[in-house]
């Protein structure tokens, strides 16, 4: 894929641009390592709940075991979606939240209301409705970091990293992943079988986090871009100055408040100071805007369709399906596959959205996950299910560990593909104005499609007969919406790395079918141009200068 660039570096040397060297400080990455986890939200939750609906103790607290195949289907996908159910509420809660009581705050709330959840989902006591509500109070929670963690990573760092510094959100995704399916692997092999602490044990992870995420809040800054807009500019400038690691009066700190002064005053102008009125006809009425919308709702349908999602969540179904057999050994492999995941997060952080481009990694991303895809559902295609007893041949056992080795490929380019850039673009190409507004609709709509994903998968998985669309057919449908995926963002998607959020609005003054392919380029010559005219009127002052001394 075309955009992006630059030759491979080193990571502990990073290229700053014009950045000043103090900029990359300890200040800095607190406030990156505080905020990137609560991307382990959702990592945890999906990495938990396909191991806790197989501990024998839950499922006969809440009676699954006396349930028909479809019936049972049916309420373990309720059960696991009901969390994006409620993220959907939280990520429309969260623009509301942050622009009203800032990012902190936000944070400290959404802490709380996770923290709720998980306490009434474990003090279920076999009620199925109060494990419903747990969860959905738990999602109203985790909804609410998607929204507030990438905002605020984008409007805090240097746009020299600000790839690296928002794609921590997405990292820690698996490293709560990670963390999951080790806790449920572990459980099963050393706490007693049959007893409430397999499953209660490994979902107090969820406490954990929550508690050191709201702890953290109380040692960061408010966004310096949030107190702009509030009209806060000089609490702005020197928050900005602490996580810069400047003075309040260095030129550095002076040019990136004007800007972001200058672009708000813009925006205001443009939309002639209305209210709601004027902030939605920004959205959907100025063109430039609207397209930035269409790029956050495409991506989040055409990622959260494509297949990986769904075998994050239910991993341990999918290694079964291709031969892993017992316990022990699909939780094994699906903890290794937490870390396959976990290290493509962190390859894609350093070495890749802000060295070769957004664009190029999502191409590679895309790429391998749409080859893992196709193999897989050829596999499922050619070789059948097992009966009980039955063995693999030579043959089929070769191609059952292709078939394991391609989940892996394809949660390496899932990480390092769809799951980063979806959380990257969605903080980074709105302008300050409607930014609040515009990432927490579009993770709205990522939460829709997560939950119509995951609840829809046991179904999908079943047999025709029953009226699902078989492995096979699973597999094949995730492969041509991955294809057709990566062929949308090559046209569409333009690419961003190494431009501040205000420069943003360069990459979208081309028709529409042109920005994906073109925007960078535009943006460049704009960038030149505007820096000739500066320099010709620099002369120009000198001139007159000279002029008046004469």
């Amino acid at each position: 894929m075309a955009g992006g660039g630059g030759k491979p570096q080193n990571i502990f040397k990073l290229n700053r641009g014009n950045d000043p060297k103090e900029v990359l400080n300890w200040r800095l990455w607190f406030a990156v390592v505080s905020f990137g986890i609560m991307g382990a939200a959702r990592g945890i939750d999906e990495g938990l709940i396909s191991g806790t609906l197989a501990k024998s103790n839950f499922v006969n607290k809440l009676g699954l075991d006396k349930m028909d195949k479809i019936e049972l289907a049916n309420v373990k996908g309720n059960i696991s979606a009901m969390v994006q159910i409620g993220s959907v509420g939280g990520a429309a809660l969260a623009f509301v939240l942050c622009d009203r009581i800032g990012r902190l705050w936000a944070t400290r709330q959404l802490c709380i209301l996770w923290i709720l959840g998980v306490v009434i989902f474990l003090t279920n006591g076999g009620r199925l409705g109060q494990v419903y509500a747990g969860r959905f109070i738990a999602g109203l929670g985790i909804g609410q970091t998607t929204v507030v963690a990438p905002v605020y990573l984008s409007e805090i760092a240097p746009k020299s990293v600000r790839g690296l510094c928002t794609c921590a959100f997405s990292g820690a995704v698996y490293i709560g992943i990670m963390l999951a399916y080790f806790a449920s692997w572990g459980s099963e092999l050393h706490i007693e079988k049959g007893t409430s602490n397999q499953w209660v044990v490994p979902t107090t992870i969820h406490v954990m986090f929550a508690g050191i995420i709201l702890i953290l809040s109380f040692f960061n800054y408010e966004s310096p871009r949030y107190l702009v807009k509030i009209g806060k500019d000089d609490e702005a400038t020197k928050n900005l100055a602490r996580v810069r690691g400047l003075p309040v009066d260095s030129e550095h700190v002076m040019k990136e408040i004007s800007e972001i002064q200058n672009q708000l005053e813009e925006e205001q102008e443009a939309t002639m100071g209305q209210g709601w009125t004027g902030i939605l006809r920004e959205m959907f009425l100025m063109p430039n805007n609207f397209y930035r919308i269409y790029l956050g709702l495409f991506s989040q349908l055409l990622s959260q369709w494509s297949g990986a999602q769904s075998i994050t969540i239910y991993a341990p179904e999918f290694f079964a399906l291709l031969g892993t057999k017992g316990q022990n050994e699909k939780l094994f492999a699906t903890a290794i596959f937490g870390v396959v995941k976990f290290v493509a997060a962190i390859m894609c952080a350093l070495f890749l959205v802000d060295v070769i481009g957004r664009k190029r990694s999502l191409g590679i991303g895309i790429s391998l996950q749409a080859v893992s895809m196709c193999y897989i559902a050829a596999y499922l295609t050619a070789v059948p299910q097992l009966a009980e007893g039955e063995k693999f041949t030579s043959s089929q056992k070769h191609a059952s560990t292709g078939a394991i080795v391609m989940i892996y490929l394809s949660g390496f380019g899932w990480a390092m593909g769809w799951n980063s850039m979806q959380y990257l673009l969605n903080a980074e190409i709105y302008p300050l104005r409607i930014r609040a507004i515009s990432s927490s609709m579009v993770m709205c709509f990522h939460f829709v499609n997560q939950y119509g994903n995951s609840r829809a998968v046991p179904n999908m998985l079943l047999s025709k007969s029953a009226g699902g669309l078989g492995p096979a057919g699973t597999f094949w449908l995730f492969t041509v919406i991955t294809i057709i995926g990566g062929i949308w963002a090559w046209f569409f998607i333009p690419e961003t790395a190494g431009r501040s959020l205000e420069g943003m609005d360069k990459l979208f003054t081309l028709r529409w079918w042109q920005i994906g392919r073109y925007g960078q380029a535009d943006a460049d010559e704009q960038v030149a141009a505007e820096a000739v005219l500066e320099q010709e009127k620099a002369g120009a002052r000198e001139t007159v200068q000279q002029v008046e001394r004469v």
